[in-house]
């Protein structure tokens, strides 16, 4: 399938989970997709698995939470590509306790993960995006909705990462680029399975949303015709835990 071919995609938090779905689904329909996580091993790793995939998968390491590595990951961007068609924000962290014990070292780390990175990667790739008539979208949470008991850091930071998309979409819109949000309830991942840990719950991967279905869901709202802009998707596991 070749839907995207010639198209350059950039996906953070291609490591595991729901990017890295994403990121070989979108390989998979002809992208060359630039993986963007931490640990490089592992992006490596992923990109040497998938070499039948054409035509490309990009390991580039960075710590989002970092300017440093923000800003080199920006200029090798731009010196590998002249235009960009794709950002999916994938890579987040997450952290729960109570209002009264939380601590404002981890509402720093969540806020720097799941708000300004996005929000600044964004902001930097934006002109190569706006010269395809790109497509962004923000992998969010159910949380970013309704913020539940014992969530308000990480709830904070996914109200904050919604109103990022909706003021971007209406800024955008006449460019005619995409703006797309993905509220997802528990899904089978890492991240899924240590927060079951940090629940004192059993972790059971059947029970819960498949990264493949989200990423199905995704590819399947990009791929629509230009018509038509799917602004927000929510998703959740079919058994009620």
């Amino acid at each position: 399938m070749t839907a995207y071919q010639g198209q350059v995609a950039v996906v953070t938090g291609a490591s595991s989970g729901i990017g890295k779905a994403v990121a070989l689904s979108l390989a998979e329909h002809g992208a060359t997709v630039c993986l963007v996580a931490r640990r490089l091993n592992e992006l490596e790793a992923i990109a040497t698995a998938s070499r039948a995939i054409p035509p490309e998968l990009l390991p580039y390491q960075a710590d989002l939470t970092q300017d440093v590595d923000l800003n080199r990951l920006v200029t090798r961007l731009r010196a590998d590509f002249r235009n960009i068609d794709i950002i999916v924000h994938s890579a987040g962290v997450y952290e729960r306790d109570r209002f009264a014990c939380a601590r404002i070292t981890d509402f720093e780390v969540q806020y720097r993960t799941n708000v300004l990175a996005p929000y600044a990667l964004t902001q930097a790739l934006l002109p190569m995006l706006a010269a395809h008539r790109g497509q962004i979208v923000f992998v969010n949470s159910s949380a970013g909705l309704a913020a539940p008991e014992n969530l308000s850091q990480y709830a904070a930071t996914k109200h904050a990462l919604k109103a990022i998309a909706d003021s971007l979409r209406k800024e955008v819109n006449q460019n005619g680029i995409r703006v797309l949000s993905v509220y997802l309830g528990r899904a089978a991942t890492p991240l899924q399975e240590r927060v079951h840990e940090m629940e004192h719950r059993i972790y059971r991967s059947e029970n819960l949303m498949q990264a493949t279905d989200v990423a199905a869901v995704i590819i399947n709202a990009l791929s629509l015709p230009r018509t038509t802009e799917v602004t927000d998707i929510q998703m959740r596991s079919l058994k009620r835990l």
